[in-house]
């Protein structure tokens, strides 16, 4: 028996790359951890936004829809993922942040 079969068989090519996947705390939606904005609780307990995706402590993925950005900054979704009361502070920087970067889900943007 030369043959090889199943789970030992090797494929020929390079190895696909692994694409690490993110949930956005609000809609639900899994995608690349690319295409997600990274809301972080340091270690001090702030709430930040982290474009880097490298800062430390606890993370929490949004999408890039505008719409979540206002419910994340309105409701708990984004207290329960972070574990921690999110101050009005921090609820001001994401509506600005959003402000910035996000089309209004009104102005025709589909998802």
């Amino acid at each position: 028996m030369t043959q090889e079969t199943g789970a030992r068989q090797r494929r020929k090519g390079p190895r696909p790359k692994h694409v690490p996947m993110r949930t956005c705390v609000v809609c639900r939606t899994k995608d690349a951890k690319r295409t997600f904005v990274r809301i972080v609780r340091t270690p001090q307990g702030t709430v930040e936004i982290d474009p880097t995706g490298k800062k430390n402590g606890r993370g929490a993925y949004l999408c890039t829809r505008f719409a979540c950005w206002e419910r994340a900054a309105s409701g708990p979704a984004l207290d329960r993922a972070l574990r921690v009361e999110v101050t009005e502070e921090a609820r001001q920087a994401l509506r600005h942040y959003a402000d910035v970067h996000f089309r209004r889900d009104d102005e025709g943007a589909s998802h």
